[in-house]
């Protein structure tokens, strides 16, 4: 076991939990690692030594009939932790203004803990899905709610992801995973400039999370990752950035105390000022969170 890395407190932006007996989630489906009960239990035996002291829970592309269910599900899970404060729920936000009952309905499965939406883009053959003008009014409807928009795309859609941004300016998003880049392939480029340009928008967060799984999954070293996160860190600056565990899809590529150890080794250089911020009060204040 690893020491408790970093000696502050967490705020872990990036949680799925799950159970397949209960709910279809296709996706799981021939996936041996993942495809197996997930919940708040093993959640706290993979991070034992860490001082989580909140969570965001995730989306994870159920079934389309479950997607209400689900929201229903995390949110009596809530009631039983108090640690559980934001849920990012499923919306078919592709369906514009049609979208709005759903919204209305969504909301008031929890008022108090739902504070953003996801509707998954990487998956989309599309390269250009995400500007579909009934897509962006769908967007656009979020702060009538009050709500936020993660952002889940692989790299090359980032320049529609920005188009996105930029047509949705009163909209506050997050890009989840760092955009997901080639690490593995070691691409850096034109994800950087991209980046940048996401970054000079007002609008977006980006969530620290997701990296090791871009990486080389059986033999990734923090070299491989530094980059791309310094990167990050530096387009976004220290108030526009948010850790994120990703559990339990990390697992694909790392054990969750071994992706805390390297971004903990990688965020050496910040300020504890900034270093307190993307562990826990960047993502108190994008998501609403209470404290």
């Amino acid at each position: 076991m690893i020491a408790a890395m970093p000696d502050l407190p967490i705020v872990d932006s990036h949680v799925h939990l799950w159970d397949p007996s209960l709910h279809e989630i296709p996706w799981l489906h021939g996936n041996d690692r993942l495809n197996h009960r997930f919940g708040l239990p093993e959640y706290d035996a993979a991070t034992a030594g860490l001082h989580v002291e909140a969570m965001v829970y995730l989306e994870v592309d159920i079934a389309a009939p479950y997607k209400l269910i689900e929201a229903q599900h995390v949110s009596r899970l809530a009631d039983t932790d108090p640690r559980l404060q934001g849920i990012v729920a499923s919306a078919p936000l592709e369906y514009g203004a049609q979208a709005r009952e759903f919204l209305k309905a969504l909301v008031a499965v929890d008022p108090k803990r739902i504070k953003g939406v996801r509707r998954l883009v990487q998956g989309e053959s599309d390269p250009r899905f995400c500007v579909a003008d009934r897509f962006v009014e769908g967007v656009r409807l979020l702060p009538e709610f009050g709500l936020s928009f993660d952002l889940c795309i692989y790299h090359p859609q980032m320049a529609a992801a920005i188009e996105l941004v930029r047509r949705c300016p009163e909209t506050s998003f997050i890009l989840d995973h760092i955009g997901k880049p080639g690490i593995k392939a070691g691409l850096l480029d034109p994800w950087r400039a991209q980046i940048d340009e996401l970054a000079s928008l007002p609008n977006v967060t980006c969530k620290v999370s997701g990296v090791t799984t871009e990486a080389d999954l059986d033999h990734w070293a923090i070299d491989d990752l530094a980059p791309y996160v310094h990167h990050v860190l530096a387009a976004f600056g220290e108030d526009r950035v948010v850790y994120g565990g990703d559990w339990p899809v990390v697992l694909l590529g790392a054990e969750y105390r071994r992706w805390v150890e390297a971004l903990d080794a990688l965020t050496t250089h910040l300020s504890p000022e900034a270093r307190a911020k993307l562990w826990a009060g960047n993502a108190k204040r994008f998501y609403r969170l209470e404290g």
